[in-house]
């Protein structure tokens, strides 16, 4: 049985540009369970961003509510919702956002780092154990400039799950990468749902949100359709199919 991991109910947002109100996000009521993988589309504009700055916890709502494992994230200050990002949220973005001078290790060990609560030798188990779920352990040693566009992308995932959060929410995580490692990208993220994680991915590419097991589209701030995709495409396939790359 499917337990409920996020709530939100009359979630809205509206910026204030000079004196003119700008309604980014209206009403949007919505519930996510825990091992879903959600894909939210939308056009420019749309409020898919503006949905997931919220989710995140990089914003806070104008008005509405929003829970998260039975918290009533809307109404915590900024210290909590710190807290929130790097306890319960992992973030993979479109830009890896790697340190350059760093291991791939010690950047997967940095959310570690500001939670405070793992010794060092416990730190870097962790953060080998979360290279070795996506694959790329044996690269644990190179910096960022020694590895291709997907195996930095691959690290980033590795941070965002070391910490174990409730849910991986990802902004464009195939949008600096070509056709192959997008589907590379993807089996990962198909591999961690598996696996009973939560993924909530923003995409604009329908060859992207195709692997999600649900999709929900955004136009002018309200969610405009919801629905489950009951056939998901395979990554894993997909990539046996990929037609093989000439020297």
């Amino acid at each position: 049985m499917n337990t409920l991991l996020l709530e939100t109910k009359g979630l809205s947002k509206t910026y204030i540009m000079g004196q003119i109100n700008v309604h980014a996000l209206r009403d949007v009521d919505i519930t996510v369970n825990n091992g879903e993988f959600i894909a939210v589309m939308g056009a420019s504009g749309s409020g898919k961003t503006t949905f997931m700055n919220l989710l995140g916890c990089l914003d806070k709502p104008t008005e509405g509510s929003y829970w998260l494992d039975e918290v009533e994230v809307h109404k915590m200050s900024s210290e909590q919702l710190t807290v929130i990002r790097n306890e319960k949220i992992g973030f993979v973005f479109q830009s890896f956002y790697l340190l350059p001078r760093t291991s791939a290790l010690e950047n997967v060990e940095l959310p570690l780092l500001y939670s405070k609560k793992s010794s060092a030798q416990e730190r870097k188990a962790k953060a080998m154990q979360a290279l070795e779920i996506v694959g790329i352990a044996d690269r644990s040693t190179h910096f960022p400039n020694q590895l291709s566009g997907g195996q930095q992308q691959r690290v980033a995932i590795a941070r965002a799950i070391v910490n174990d959060p409730s849910f991986i929410l990802a902004d464009e995580p195939t949008g600096n990468l070509d056709t192959r490692t997008s589907i590379e990208v993807m089996a990962v993220f198909q591999q961690l749902h598996r696996q009973g994680k939560t993924v909530v991915l923003v995409t604009h590419e329908q060859e992207i949100a195709r692997y999600a097991n649900r999709h929900i589209t955004f136009r002018d701030g309200r969610i405009i359709s919801d629905i489950i995709n009951e056939n998901p495409a395979d990554a894993r396939v997909d990539l046996k199919n990929l037609p093989l790359e000439e020297d």
